[in-house]
């Protein structure tokens, strides 16, 4: 039986771990031959033996995303490996807090970097490919900290909501391409991201309570939460949606407050 999107090509980039790690086993059970770009190698690595254990196919190739070379290398590296490119997944990002005055410029631009200017490298790199392969779909990770306000997050919404922008507007440059671009909005996913802020919380259990009551159904998200739409986003059954931004947020913007 043919997986749900069988033959296609992809990368995932923050592929080692998290939401990333989770898209790659998804979407490598489904059929595609996976591309693992992460900066962590022996994370990478360890995702790459998972997927080939599991009778699937990956690469992992150490890419940075606020690299410009390194991801030209990475969707270069897909192409190489297995002729054409058929869905790009953005989902590296950091999360450093501070409001607008008490962020440092250096922190600032990092973020923007990393977590925008970076799935705007992918974009720009993998869409000639999608163009000579016939379409394709991108799916950009942006976050429900595009839509909330949350205390202290200044370049990491800003950078979110960039992506929220930029999503849109590539969704109609490239429809014509047939290139669908469409946006994910999660609320919060158990990740080792976020679980580094726990740890370096001064009451983790009081954040942990406070976050988990921000959604409507009062808890965290899981990864395989959020890739289950990703593979969607990724296969055919999605062949009309493009520019949208799709929340999987447990609720969290209709609760609101």
């Amino acid at each position: 039986m043919a997986g749900r999107v069988d033959g296609k090509v992809a990368i995932v980039t923050g592929g080692a771990q998290g939401i990333g790690r989770a898209a790659v086993e998804a979407l490598a059970r489904e059929g595609a031959r996976v591309v693992i770009g992460d900066t962590d190698a022996a994370a990478g690595d360890a995702a790459q033996r998972a997927v080939v254990a599991a009778g699937g196919t990956a690469l992992y190739q150490r890419a940075d995303v606020g690299s410009t070379d390194d991801m030209a290398r990475l969707i270069e590296t897909a192409v190489s490996a297995f002729g054409r490119l058929d869905v790009l997944v953005n989902n590296a990002a950091v999360a450093l807090p501070g409001s607008v005055t008490e962020i440092d410029e250096e922190t600032w631009q990092r973020v923007l970097n990393i977590n925008l200017t970076g799935v705007w490298r992918g974009m720009k790199f993998a869409i000639p490919h999608m163009i000579a392969a016939g379409g394709g779909s991108i799916i950009n990770v942006s976050s429900v900290q595009s839509l909330l306000g949350f205390v202290g997050w200044s370049a990491y919404a800003a950078a979110k909501g960039g992506i929220n922008a930029l999503t849109q507007q590539a969704a109609v440059d490239y429809a014509p391409h047939n290139i669908r671009v469409n946006a994910i909005a999660p609320g919060t996913i158990m990740t080792p991201m976020n679980e580094r802020i726990f740890r370096e919380s001064d009451d983790p259990d009081a954040l942990i309570r406070g976050w988990n009551e921000l959604h409507a159904l009062g808890r965290f998200g899981q990864p395989h939460e959020v890739s289950a739409l990703i593979v969607f986003l990724a296969s055919d059954e999605s062949s009309f949606m493009t520019g949208d931004i799709i929340r999987v947020d447990g609720g969290a913007v209709i609760k609101g407050g």
